[in-house]
């Protein structure tokens, strides 16, 4: 069965989805982009994530286009015309269509496209081993706290970690420090309760899911240290994980083939787990788009 999806006002069967050649965000990237969890019909953190949108777009001084309070409606349409009980809702914003032309654009009107994934996003079976990654060079531009589609940097992180039969990649400053995942922000726990993640700046993404980690951290009985972590750091930590909207919180137990303590999933990792996936829920029941239906829940270890 076709999926709708949403392009520049119409919900359309995706077959008949299109947008132009002369589109700049096919011609230059020149676009932004979110993703939402949706859980039993709802979205989750929605606000912020349509917060997050909206300060992409102006840090690359897109013209004014639909408001928060306009995109939830839409995006609730979306998600009772999918049925989508459990998954992702992408959204992408493009500055619009012109003829190919470096400069921006002049009296154009953004393009929107947005459409669904069903996705187990809750029962993830890579959670009860964990993901192994590998560590690559972070060769992207210098403003990763913008959204951008511009993901070949990301997609070549991914490529190279199938190459090495690894799962993920983490990539790494000049200085030899973890920035963040190929799609995902990455954390380590040390042996002395302290949970460390690279400080908020302009080189890494500023993640939605990252903020509710950090909201937790006191109720999973660690200690927050955002600052930069070598990948020596990260290979002798005692857990490892990342987080991101399409996984929540995912533990890491192999980094660059060395084992993470014991190779299984942390014990600090799976609460935090549990506790992020159940705040969650509670956010998508706030913006109910379907009847609800059953959630699975996280399990802690």
């Amino acid at each position: 069965m076709s999926r709708t999806v949403y392009v520049n006002g119409e919900f359309l069967p995706e077959e008949n989805a299109k947008i132009s050649v002369f589109d700049r965000g096919f011609l230059f990237a020149d676009a932004v982009y979110e993703v939402c969890p949706v859980l039993g019909g709802g979205i989750a953190d929605a606000d912020a994530h349509l917060a997050r949108l909206a300060r992409s777009l102006k840090e690359l001084q897109f013209p004014d286009h639909y408001s928060a309070s306009e995109y939830l409606p839409l995006l609730k349409t979306l998600v009772r015309n999918n049925k989508l009980e459990e998954g992702l809702i992408y959204i992408q914003v493009t500055r619009g269509t012109q003829d190919r032309d470096f400069n921006f654009p002049q009296n154009t009107d953004p393009s929107v496209v947005m459409f669904t994934q069903a996705k187990n996003v809750v029962d993830n079976p890579q959670v009860k081993t964990g993901i192994s990654v590998v560590t690559v060079p972070d060769i992207r531009w210098q403003r990763c706290d913008i959204k951008t589609v511009g993901l070949l940097p990301a997609c070549l992180a991914k490529a190279e970690a199938t190459r090495q039969g690894a799962n993920d990649a983490w990539m790494h400053d000049n200085d030899g420090n973890i920035t963040e995942g190929s799609s995902n922000n990455a954390y380590i726990i040390t042996g002395e309760g302290k949970l460390v993640t690279r400080h908020l700046s302009n080189a890494i993404l500023h993640g939605i899911t990252r903020v509710s980690v950090l909201k937790l951290v006191e109720q999973a009985n660690l200690v927050l240290e955002e600052r930069p972590f070598s990948i020596a750091e990260a290979e002798n930590a005692a857990e490892a994980f990342s987080s991101s909207a399409s996984s929540f919180v995912m533990p890491v137990t192999t980094i660059n083939g060395n084992r993470i303590s014991d190779g299984k999933p942390g014990s600090n990792t799976l609460k935090l787990r549990e506790l992020c996936i159940n705040a969650a829920i509670q956010s998508a029941a706030t913006t109910q788009a379907t009847t609800p239906g059953r959630v699975a829940k996280a399990h802690s270890a």
